[in-house]
């Protein structure tokens, strides 16, 4: 009886662990992927994986480890890929890619402030903080990393862009 609890474990984990991998991998590359949330959660289902193979007691205890592993092993890692692009980050995305064809096009090592603002705005956006009363100054409007506001009239939610070695975006809610 234990060799079936074990192999039931072990399929268990190994099903964790390439659900884990594959909703890591199906996030855009340019995105922060949470991987210490991702370890965290990998590291819950692999342990109710083990509660799951030591299944020695009450009948309760098999069940609670097979329910941990579904919220942390699936439901979990597969939510926080699919909450991984907010409408500002998907926004910020494509300025990144415009702002980087538009340097490619002007045959340019770098992207420049100026690319990002020229794509942010073609797209209805705008960089910077909004200027309101309680906040005069505009930030992140000059230098990396800026701000990207989707509509240029509203003020958050916005994300933060920056690019590195030139084209490389990278992209990160602020």
């Amino acid at each position: 009886m234990k060799s079936v609890a074990g192999v039931r474990a072990g399929v268990a984990a190994v099903v964790c662990v390439v659900i884990a991998l594959v909703a890591a991998l199906a996030v855009d590359g340019r995105l922060d992927r949470h991987w210490i949330l991702r370890g965290l959660t990998l590291v819950l289902a692999l342990g109710c994986a083990a509660v799951l193979w030591n299944g020695d007691g009450r009948k309760a205890r098999p069940i609670i480890a097979v329910v941990g592993m579904a919220m942390f092993g699936l439901v979990f890692p597969l939510s926080s890929t699919s909450w991984s692009q907010p409408p500002e980050i998907e926004f910020a995305l494509a300025v990144a890619d415009d702002a980087k064809a538009a340097a490619q096009k002007q045959a340019s090592s770098a992207v420049t402030v100026a690319d990002v603002k020229a794509a942010a705005e073609a797209r209805g956006g705008a960089i910077g903080s909004l200027k309101t009363d309680r906040s005069p100054t505009v930030r992140g409007a000059d230098a990396y990393p800026l701000i990207v506001r989707a509509k240029a009239a509203q003020g958050r939610p916005w994300a933060c862009l920056s690019f590195e070695y030139g084209l490389n975006a990278k992209v990160r809610s602020c």
